[in-house]
Formats: C-alpha cells, structure tokens, sequence
C-alpha cells in the first residue's frame, strides 16, 4: 500500500510539473513569431554593418543605409535582399499575427497592427527601389525616399493606435507601452534629422532601432 501511495504521488507531482511548465511556455505560435523578429532585426542589423564595412569609405555618422543599396554600389543586391526586403517581409508576416491576435480587441488595436503590416512592407519597398546616388531627383531616388516616408508615417499612428486599445487589454500593457515609446523615439529623431538639430545618418539608424524593438515586442504579446 505504501509503496502504491508513493507510486501515485510521484505520478500526481509529475503531472503537476508537466502541467506547470506547459503554463509557464510560450505557445507555438509566439514562440515562431518571436524568432522571426528577431532574425529579421539581427539580420537587418548584420547587413547594415557587415555591408558597410566592406564599402570603401562609408560612414555610419555621414551616410544613410540606402547608400549601401544604391546604383552602381557593390553587392548593392545582397544588401537590399539582407537589409531590406528579407527583414520587411518578415516583419510583416509579424505584424499580419498580431492583426490576427488583435481580433478579439477594440478596432484601434486592429487597424494599428494593418498600419505596422504596411510599415514593414514599406521597409522592404526601399531594397526594390532602390537609391540612384548620381541623381537624387531621379524617379528611383523619389520611390525610395516616398517607401522611407511611409515607413515612418505608417509607424507611428499605428503605434498610437495599439498603445490605446491595449489599455482594455492587460496583457498588451507592456507591449503598448514598448509601441509608444519606440514611435515617440521614432518621430522624434525624424523631426529633428528633418530640422537638422542632429545629423540625418545616426538619426535613420537610432529610429531603425526603435522600430526593430517594437516588433520583436509585438511578436511577444499572446496570440
């Protein structure tokens, strides 16, 4: 009998840490979502810097990252695929899963996810159009700075939008709070690059990071 007892014991506690850590794991569908961010924000990272280091004379304080995209630039191709188009289309499949997880909330936390899909589909819109440095009023050249002021301007309402309908919502409480930070960031870094208070190169990238970090925190919110 005692050993019995035991033997039912032992089997109630496994099941109970079975049980706890299946509580405690993030779903299957976070957990894709999660790794996908953030390969698409190593990767977008990785090509800024490893594609700039390989250009003669490129600077990260002077220089935008379409530069290493541009006409004519070596391995421009590589690094519109790596730094553009690769993470844009992934992050958008990112931000499509929190369209999806938003169903169930107010329409502002909708439509702020569809303006993220669009954010991210903007990013990679600049690998495929790509600068033209000998002529920056060229048709290209307009396509690629018209797909960075989507990316931006797609963003940042979208950002307002979630933060919002996550205060009905607890568990998007951090997530809003991370969307509203890195959209204030965002803009502001713009605005000031546009008045030219800061340099426009390390403003582009400071904003490429806000934005890489909300992402990588929507991929985290409950699906």
């Amino acid at each position: 009998m005692k050993a019995s007892s035991r033997s039912r014991a032992a089997t109630s506690a496994r099941a109970a840490a079975a049980a706890a850590s299946t509580a405690t794991a993030p779903p299957p569908a976070r957990s894709r979502a999660l790794f996908v961010a953030a390969a698409a924000a190593l990767c977008c990272v990785a090509a800024l810097l490893g594609f700039g280091a390989a250009l003669d004379g490129y600077s990260h304080w002077r220089h935008p990252p379409g530069l290493l995209g541009a006409q004519g630039i070596p391995y421009a191709l590589a690094f519109n695929l790596l730094g553009y188009i690769g993470p844009g289309l992934a992050l958008a499949w990112v931000a499509w899963g929190l369209a999806g997880a938003a169903r169930g909330l107010r329409a502002p936390a909708r439509i702020g996810a569809w303006l993220w899909l669009w954010s991210a589909l903007a990013w990679a819109a600049q690998g495929v159009a790509s600068l033209d440095p000998q002529d920056l009023d060229a048709h290209a050249s307009r396509l690629h700075a018209l797909a960075w002021m989507l990316w931006w301007l797609a963003f940042a309402p979208g950002a307002a939008l979630l933060a919002y309908a996550s205060l009905a919502a607890p568990a998007w409480r951090r997530f809003g709070v991370i969307a509203l930070a890195a959209a204030a960031v965002l803009v502001l870094v713009v605005l000031a690059a546009d008045a030219r208070v800061v340099p426009g190169a390390p403003a582009q990238r400071v904003a490429l990071l806000a934005w890489l970090a909300a992402y990588i925190a929507a991929a985290r919110v409950p699906r």
